[in-house]
């Protein structure tokens, strides 16, 4: 009878699923940037980004506000390879009157609360980091700011929405210390709120830093939420794409939108329109312990008012909001004295319960309970089907940190919990691990591991401090390199110039009547290129390329000359084959981007090898020579070689055959360099004053004379000296 009355309150493994997939939909919303803001899932930023690694350490103050108790912890945590800590706890009683009264008096009876409790420790001779667990949903911003965005629970503070909570509790601190007498300075409470954090992520920390792979914090207490370490590539609020980040899903929220109307039932209505927050933390409404006992009486209520229960006489109690709790709801489902304690909290609401009674009152908690672990199992395996996605994997191990009073007090809930799980993610296999201490120390290890990065990025922000190059020290560099670019174009310094500034014997860019088919060869990095280029000019103008790249063995790249070059025919005879033109006498280019003295377009001297190459009997030869050496010792094919080109020139030939403006190349890759046209009449080296040609600068050997030695820190010289061209390219 109670199972056909309750038909909607059970949910199949079918409608489960479901869950998880609306769950799984509202999750992606709420971390993308354009949905967020109407997202009701809000998957909030923690900024917390490692788990504790065991090597924090240190004395640390916690506070912990969101329960049905306040509570302040003192937590030593050791460095002792063990990964121990020790916590130190004292409760303090939320009277109503505290938190639904005003701002200002919330933060300052906290502030009260742990001035208490370090003069009950004796801590106040000492300045101590302090984390902050508030159990409410927060925007975060970085690690020690948050604002409230909404009360929840049996909280309703005024004037605390939309405020820094942790701006109210540093100030609630300051107060403190201004009202006790100035003649008692040790009287002080000298504390340093370095992290606010939600109790789910104070849980995660607890368990993390008792397992490792403990990824995902669950509460199921007063309230419901869970938070988990997403990928920081999938975060769209927070900047950067590397590693991760604990996001706080605030779960509780799920269907405010009415993403669930179809499973709220009757109860759960009449439920929610008697909260505090009304239309508000819907899916927490069906799970979490501050409503269960409500919905058990309302339940029970209609029952009895339609003759199935107590001979249909209601009494006062029964009526009365508030009067069917958890603790009761977990005492009737208990295993073997169920029955019993059924009839004792029956007959106290002025009920007189029959045999029959009492075991359908006891199934209507176990239906309410039990959905209640079913939809957090639902919410929970879409998270780690999340997680598991995240990771590419096909099979997932890994841990959830729960805590709260119904998980741990009720007595079949976390068996439910745990089976429905793990028939819901079959390919995840789950440890829940109990946070045995809450999530104070949870908040204290967050605080530690802050405070431990804190360090590590002091010490990670001194090393790099000399790749900061200020805008007057870039200036300086400007001009010297200005000063270096006139020595390579006059005679008298060219010689001696840095900056070689070699003239390429290219005097013009394209202006789109170029036309027919040519090949090129294009050497420079560990890869070789041989391509067909075939271009139309007219209205019809277009560029069609067909190419093949080669692989440069290290042995070649640093064994003779002669091997290079006849690997690199090797490589044209394949292409020639594979393009089926062997016999086409072509016009060839060749890109060669290594330092070349030019004494035309087509003669093209080494002047050394950079980036690796190390050929041998090839410095102070001409390249093209080489080449057309290497195709006459092969005596397949023969080809026209036009013209030598370093990597730059190309660059700026092909976009500015698209932009005719185009007059820099510039190459940041395996090597750097930079060329440009020049006016003639600069170009003191190469005969002539009219017009422009193109100068490969070579500019990465800049600073080979020492002028921008004072730029170059340890590790620059360090890569230097391990290089194969020590002193040069700097």
């Amino acid at each position: 009878q109670v199972d056909r009355y309750l038909y909607h309150l059970r949910l199949p493994d079918d409608v489960l699923l479901d869950v998880m997939a609306r769950f799984q939909a509202e999750m992606v919303k709420g971390l993308g940037r354009d949905t967020n803001p109407t997202a009701t899932v809000k998957m909030l930023p923690s900024f917390v980004r490692s788990l504790p690694d065991g090597s924090e350490k240190g004395d640390f103050l916690a506070v912990d506000l969101g329960g049905s108790q306040f509570r302040a912890h003192q937590v030593k945590v050791f460095d002792d390879g063990k990964q121990s800590s020790q916590l130190d706890s004292k409760f303090y009683p939320t009277p109503k009157e505290v938190i639904q009264g005003n701002g200002a008096e919330l933060f300052d009876y906290v502030a009260d609360c742990l001035s208490d409790f370090m003069e009950t420790k004796n801590l106040k001779h000492k300045k101590l980091p302090l984390g902050f667990t508030f159990s409410f949903p927060c925007k975060q911003t970085k690690l020690e700011e948050g604002v409230l965005l909404a009360w929840t629970k049996h909280f309703r503070v005024r004037g605390v929405q939309d405020t820094d909570v942790v701006s109210s509790l540093r100030k609630a601190l300051q107060k403190h210390k201004a009202s006790l007498a100035p003649e008692w300075p040790q009287n002080d409470i000298d504390v340093d709120v370095l992290a606010l954090v939600n109790d789910t992520v104070g849980t995660m920390m607890t368990c993390g830093y008792d397992d490792q792979r403990c990824e995902v914090g669950l509460i199921i207490g007063t309230g419901t939420n869970a938070c988990y370490m997403e990928e920081m590539r999938h975060i769209d609020l927070v900047e950067g794409d590397e590693g991760r980040m604990c996001i706080n899903t605030e779960w509780g929220a799920f269907g405010d939108d009415g993403a669930l109307d179809d499973l709220r039932t009757e109860f759960d209505r009449e439920l929610d329109l008697g909260s505090l927050n009304p239309g508000k933390q819907l899916f927490e409404k069906m799970i979490s312990s501050l409503y269960l006992g409500e919905l058990v009486r309302l339940i029970l209520l209609k029952m009895t008012k339609e003759g199935l229960l107590f001979n249909g006489k209601v009494s006062t109690a029964l009526l009365t909001k508030g009067k069917i709790e958890m603790k009761h709801v977990s005492a009737m489902e208990k295993y073997k004295e169920g029955l019993s304690n059924t009839k004792e909290i029956l007959t106290e609401l002025d009920l007189f319960p029959s045999e029959e009674d009492c075991v359908a009152v006891q199934h209507v908690c176990t239906i309410v309970s039990f959905r209640s672990a079913n939809l957090c199992a639902a919410a929970l395996a879409a998270i780690l089907t999340r997680l598991r996605e995240n990771k590419k994997l096909l099979r997932m191990r890994t841990t959830v940190g729960i805590d709260g009073g119904l998980y741990k007090t009720h007595p079949q809930y976390a068996k439910r919990l745990h089976k429905v799980v793990r028939r819901l993610v079959p390919t995840c296999d789950v440890r829940f691990l109990l946070s045995e201490s809450g999530s104070g120390r949870g908040a204290a290890l967050v605080t530690a591991v802050a405070r431990r990065l804190a360090a590590q990025r002091q010490r990670i922000n001194a090393a790099l401090a000399p790749f900061l190059l200020p805008p007057a020290t870039l200036a300086e560099v400007k001009d010297k390199m200005r000063a270096e670019l006139e020595y390579g174009l006059k005679r008298e310094t060219q010689a001696s110039a840095t900056v070689k500034m070699l003239p390429t014997y290219v005097c013009g860019t394209p202006d789109g009547t170029e036309k027919g088919k040519f090949l090129a060869l294009d050497l420079g990095g560990t890869n070789f290129r041989v391509l067909l280029v075939k271009i139309k000019s007219g209205r019809r103008r277009s560029v069609q390329m067909y190419n093949k790249i080669f692989a440069i063995p290290l042995e070649i790249m640093q064994g003779t000359g002669e091997e290079l070059f006849d690997h690199i025919v090797q490589c044209i005879a394949d292409f020639l084959e594979y393009m089926g033109i062997k016999g086409a006498r072509l016009p060839l280019g060749f890109t060669f981007s290594f330092p070349c003295r030019q004494a035309s377009i087509d003669k093209g001297t080494l002047v050394g090898w950079t980036k690796g190459f190390k050929a041998t009997d090839c410095e102070g030869e001409d390249v093209v020579d080489m080449l057309r050496e290497a195709i006459r010792r092969r005596n397949e094919f023969d080809l026209d070689i036009v013209a030598v080109v370093n990597d730059t020139v190309g660059t700026m030939m092909t976009c500015g055959y698209e932009d005719p403006n185009c007059e820099i190349g510039l190459i940041a890759g395996t090597g750097s360099n930079v060329c440009y046209m020049e006016d003639m009449k600069n170009i003191e080296i190469v005969e002539g004053n009219e017009g422009k040609m193109c100068i490969n600068t070579e500019w990465g050997a800049f600073g080979d004379n020492g002028c921008i030695d004072h730029i170059r820190t340890k590790y620059d010289r360090e890569v230097d000296e391990g290089s194969l061209n020590p002193g040069k390219q700097r």
